[in-house]
């Protein structure tokens, strides 16, 4: 038997980074008496495990490889949230990324461009800071919502139908429960689950490529330097951590991956030294190796009836250029801006010409980054002499241009283009 659930003013499906972030930032610009819906697919116990996970004190946390290039606008953002000083302690700021083209096999990895990592401002453009600490920052603020009222997470639930008529949509769970409010939110990632029931299709390819990410700790100092190796199987970037450490992600050739990921952690270890160059001295291992199959993807259209897609719902990037996380986080901030202004004047915020306003700001720049990314990649995933020479000339010109390279450390940064206001550092 159906068992109603009280009207929600917003519907967030999807405990993702960006689900979380939309939550707090809806709250933040709109108040706690704004009620929103956050759908959880894990039980309430692995939710309060993962809620429990990190604290700002440097105490035990789960150790996993990944980490996230945070750009200085989604750093702003996560300022203005209140979240930005219980992460910063442990996110290494990048002062400089230097880009370097070669063989595997080569004895010296051949800078190819190099350039500081700072706005106009002299702030950094960038930082780098391990996933597991964000997840569990975003995690408690959104405990302290739901304690509040503002949120209410609903646990083990994933939507199975989604009616909508003129007023509000109504999502029925695989529990039978229904919710109702007038707009839907999709941040459950690049199988969102309400993506397919509204029939939004993607444009989608595969790389033949597997993204392997584990951390390491080096005897020399990083200083703060990005580095990215540009090898023939895809591109090998080294980001800095606290603490000498550095993240390591790169994307290998499928069949040569699954080959990595079989062997023994001194295996692995060698494996990692082979492309990491000398540069840092001796290597250990100090996090998990983790893996995932790298494809990308763009969503037809990023709205439906009373349904706006965020995050990896909406496009997932190749992760030659670190940025998905960073796309995700402008998606929160322009479906913030959108909704809150529609919502202050009385409007309905899952209306269309509100979810059309959304849909412009975002699809566009989502469209050019996904295809962008995925050139980049198959430029430097490429032993052609030839091609190396000519990608080279270019990297070399392009690396005695310092307003060229500003502009692109300017648009890593977010800073370009319509930027929304959370951005900018300023609250909706």
């Amino acid at each position: 038997m159906t068992r109603l659930v009280h009207d929600f003013d917003i519907i967030i499906s999807g405990r993702s980074f960006v689900g979380h972030a939309q939550a707090v930032a809806l709250v933040d610009a709109l108040g706690p008496d704004f009620r929103i819906a956050l759908l959880d697919r894990t039980s309430a116990t692995v939710g309060a495990a993962l809620d429990g996970a990190v604290d700002q004190h440097g105490n035990a946390y789960p150790q996993g490889g990944r980490a996230f290039a945070i750009s200085a606008g989604s750093q702003r953002m996560l300022e203005v949230l209140g979240l930005w000083s219980e992460v910063r302690d442990e996110a290494h700021p990048v002062r400089k990324i230097v880009l370097t083209d070669s063989e595997l096999g080569a004895g010296v990895r051949r800078h190819v461009m190099s350039y500081d990592n700072t706005l106009d401002d002299h702030a950094p453009a960038s930082f780098i800071l391990q996933s597991d600490i964000l997840e569990a920052a975003l995690r408690r603020r959104v405990g302290m919502l739901q304690a509040a009222g503002a949120v209410t997470v609903i646990n083990d639930a994933s939507p199975k139908s989604i009616a909508t008529d003129a007023f509000s949509t109504t999502t029925t769970l695989n529990d039978g429960t229904e919710i109702k409010a007038p707009l839907a939110i999709a941040a459950d990632g690049r199988r969102s689950q309400l993506r397919k029931l509204v029939g939004i299709k993607l444009t989608s390819w595969s790389h033949n490529q597997i993204g392997i990410v584990t951390q390491v700790r080096h005897s020399r100092p990083h200083d703060g330097r990005a580095i990215q190796h540009f090898l023939p199987s895809g591109p090998f970037a080294i980001l800095p951590l606290p603490g000498e450490r550095s993240c390591v992600t790169w994307s290998e050739a499928a069949d040569n991956a699954q080959r990595i990921l079989a062997m023994t952690d001194a295996e692995f270890l060698e494996e990692v030294k082979l492309r990491f160059g000398a540069e840092l001295g001796v290597l250990e291992l100090v996090g998990p190796r983790q893996s995932w199959p790298l494809e990308t993807h763009v969503a037809r259209s990023f709205v439906a009836d009373r349904l706006a897609l965020v995050g990896d719902a909406a496009r997932g990037v190749h992760p030659i250029a670190g940025q998905g996380l960073n796309l995700g986080l402008r998606d929160v901030a322009a479906l913030t801006e959108v909704v809150a202004e529609a919502v202050r004047v009385g409007l309905d915020p899952g209306a269309g010409d509100t979810l059309a306003a959304y849909q412009q700001w975002r699809r566009f720049d989502s469209v050019i980054s996904t295809t962008a990314f995925d050139g980049l990649n198959r430029l430097f995933s490429n032993d052609g002499v030839l091609l190396r020479a000519a990608r080279d000339a270019g990297m070399g010109l392009l690396d005695r241009m310092p307003w060229a390279k500003q502009q692109l450390v300017n648009t890593a940064a977010g800073m370009s283009g319509d930027v929304p206001k959370l951005l900018r550092g300023e609250a909706v």
